[in-house]
């Protein structure tokens, strides 16, 4: 890291004591001109392994995302790293190749050249955006964050590239104002939303396979004409606590072997990288709205979304889609 650039977090650090506003350091990605450098992961310090590859998990564990700004020759150049709680901006970024060049072809994964992911560090606040890329392979997309703190933002793509597989990167969101963490919803199978309730049935396990079954009904009852939402009845996506490792998390096939919709049951599978406490959170549509259930279970602890526990997982709306 140069001089300018400890300077500038030195200084923030000063601000965060002094004033009593939050600030936090922003990541640092990769050059806009040359090659890529090495990034290590923002977070590696806190990670029980000390180290080793985003894609390793705790302890080399099953596959886990999102630790790193740069990983299997692509870096996430993040244009935007500071915004302001409660005003809208736009986040601007690039992904990059190993040469440095913007990433301009990309395969469709659920109805979208990439998914970009923003959630809090607390876990409290979520948004799933939908970028626009330029010609020249920026991205943007608009965002307004309702809370100030330090967020983890995602970038779930595929490369049109031979050889090339999903790559979720990671980089850290500063957003400013006064800092009020939220404490982590004990685990609960029920969660509530706008009027509905999600049901989870399923735990997860460290590193096998684990079916999660959601089951969504309004005032009592099942909501059977849930509208296609990303290809499939729902989308789920898995973050780990603490170090924030994001799951790859597949749907399981549309009910009645039609594309999408239906209801009100939505089943994905998942592999927990290592024990410890996740937060799930499921978008659905009915009534043409976007609506996301978010749930906190644990892995390898004896105790998963089958046992209940008080209080009940939310989520913040509207999630930018």
């Amino acid at each position: 890291m140069n001089t300018a650039v400890k300077i500038a977090g030195f200084a923030t650090a000063l601000a965060a004591a002094f004033g009593g506003a939050y600030g936090v350091g922003s990541a640092v990605g990769p050059s806009r001109a040359g090659p890529a450098p090495t990034v290590h992961t923002e977070r590696e310090g806190h990670r029980p392994d000390g180290g080793g590859g985003a894609r390793g998990g705790f302890g080399g564990e099953a596959p886990v995302g999102g630790l790193r700004v740069a990983e299997d020759g692509y870096a996430l150049d993040l244009a935007t790293p500071r915004i302001a709680a409660g005003e809208e901006a736009e986040l601007r970024f690039t992904v990059r190749d190993g040469d440095g060049r913007p990433v301009t072809a990309y395969r469709a994964e659920h109805g979208r050249e990439l998914h970009l992911v923003l959630v809090s560090r607390d876990l409290a606040t979520y948004r799933h955006l939908h970028p626009v890329r330029a010609g020249d392979g920026t991205w943007s997309a608009p965002v307004e964050l309702p809370r100030a703190g330090d967020y983890r933002v995602f970038a779930d793509f595929t490369p049109d590239a031979e050889g090339a597989g999903s790559v979720t990167l990671g980089a850290d969101l500063a957003v400013s104002g006064a800092y009020e963490p939220a404490a982590l919803p004990e685990p609960s199978p029920r969660a509530t939303v706008d009027g509905y309730t999600v049901t989870l049935d399923g735990t997860l396990g460290p590193g096998r396979e684990s079916t999660l079954d959601l089951e969504v009904t309004r005032d009592g009852r099942p909501v059977t004409d849930l509208e296609p939402h990303l290809g499939a009845s729902g989308h789920l996506v898995a973050l780990r606590a603490g170090d924030l490792g994001y799951l790859h998390v597949h749907p399981e096939g549309a009910p009645g072997g039609g594309a999408a919709g239906a209801g009100p049951g939505v089943s994905f599978t998942a592999t927990a990288p290592s024990s410890g406490t996740y937060r799930l959170f499921l978008e659905f549509k009915h009534d043409g709205k976007v609506r996301t259930a978010a749930f906190t279970v644990t892995a390898g602890t004896g105790r998963g979304a089958d046992a209940p526990a008080p209080g009940a997982g939310h989520g913040e709306g509207p999630h930018g889609h």
